[in-house]
């Protein structure tokens, strides 16, 4: 059987190409994908080659580079001793922007029936969040600033909110990111045009004390010396993103005297096996998304704002390219609702 990919064969390059679809072997299911996610962040980054080099991106980034890792799927195939799935079952994936997939049956979750297949692409990043969240341990009462806007700042707005945290600060310098906020539960905005600017609003919002837990997701480092200047003494600041260089900062001024914790929370960090001591594997995350997207206690339909049939993917990232602040989350579909199964 014969597929199709979305991959960036060189730096700043899209095409679709064709390559062999490889039957499931034993534990392995065969799927055919419904919809994709961009994660406009890791996908950008990859896409224009904008980081350091050597650096752990250029180990990640290796061009012909296959992008996507956030799909929602029909199973077609399974292969041996597969347990818990069957052919048609709808599952979510972490599978790039591609028609078909193989991949170990224990590395897919099922989809509950009545959540939004589009809403369910989110699952990866959803699942990335939650364990950012955790490992900040943030808690009723906390002040919480969230220092960048795109899909992973809007659902940490989201979860923290969630996990208690009050007030929760969104700062961006789109207006229109700054608007989602509001709809993924932030309580107060921020444009980050004027750091003075914010610095003093924080202070007032926070009643001079600054933020407990600050989480960083621009992925830009020059904001980092500035967004740690939000954290108060003791306070945890947080790198949800994955910054594309060095910064710069004075570890005695904005670290050892003011005794701030920083931590990093990569989505890797997420453990492979649940244990009495920290069951929330991605696994266990993401079937926490859904039970919340099922029950109605999270909604992210107002995180989709642009949609693409998957041959037009490369439209997809030059909408990108030209101006992302009015983008969110881009789905890529591959069959329309209703029309499963269907080219």
């Amino acid at each position: 059987m014969k597929g199709y990919r979305v991959v960036f064969p060189v730096a700043n390059s899209v095409e679709i190409e064709e390559f062999d679809v490889r039957e499931p072997s034993e534990g392995e299911v065969l799927i055919e994908s419904v919809a994709t996610l961009i994660s406009t962040g890791t996908e950008l980054t990859a896409l224009t080659g904008d980081f350091p080099k050597p650096s752990a991106w250029s180990m990640y980034v290796k061009y012909p580079f296959i992008p996507g890792y956030s799909c929602v799927g029909r199973i077609i195939m399974c292969g041996a001793n597969v347990k818990g799935f069957k052919t048609g079952d709808l599952v979510a994936a972490t599978s790039p922007h591609a028609t078909h997939a193989t991949i170990r049956a224990d590395q897919i979750m099922s989809v509950p029936e009545g959540i939004n297949v589009e809403e369910a692409c989110f699952h990866t990043i959803a699942a990335g969040v939650m364990n950012s969240i955790r490992l900040a341990k943030v808690s009723l009462g906390e002040s919480v600033a969230v220092v960048g806007l795109g899909l992973l700042g809007q659902m940490a707005v989201m979860f923290a909110r969630m996990a208690g945290a009050y007030p929760v600060i969104a700062i961006d310098l789109a207006e229109y990111r700054l608007k989602l906020s509001k709809l993924s539960g932030a309580t107060h905005t921020l444009r980050a045009d004027d750091w003075s600017y914010v610095r003093e609003s924080v202070r007032n919002i926070t009643r001079g004390r600054m933020v407990d837990k600050v989480f960083e997701v621009t992925g830009n480092p020059s904001v980092i010396p500035e967004a740690i200047t939000l954290t108060k003494p003791l306070g945890c600041f947080v790198v949800l993103s994955s910054p594309r260089g060095k910064t710069a900062i004075d570890f005695h001024d904005e670290v050892n005297r003011p005794s701030r914790m920083i931590i990093g929370t990569h989505f890797s960090s997420q453990p492979e096996q649940e244990t009495p001591y920290n069951p929330w594997t991605r696994k266990r995350n993401t079937e926490l998304f859904f039970d919340l997207l099922s029950a109605g206690y999270i909604k992210v339909s107002h995180l989709i704002t642009h949609r693409y049939f998957w041959r037009d993917a490369g439209e997809a990232y030059k909408m990108l390219l030209r101006d992302r602040s009015n983008a969110m989350g881009v789905i890529l579909q591959f069959k329309t609702a209703g029309t499963e199964g269907a080219d």
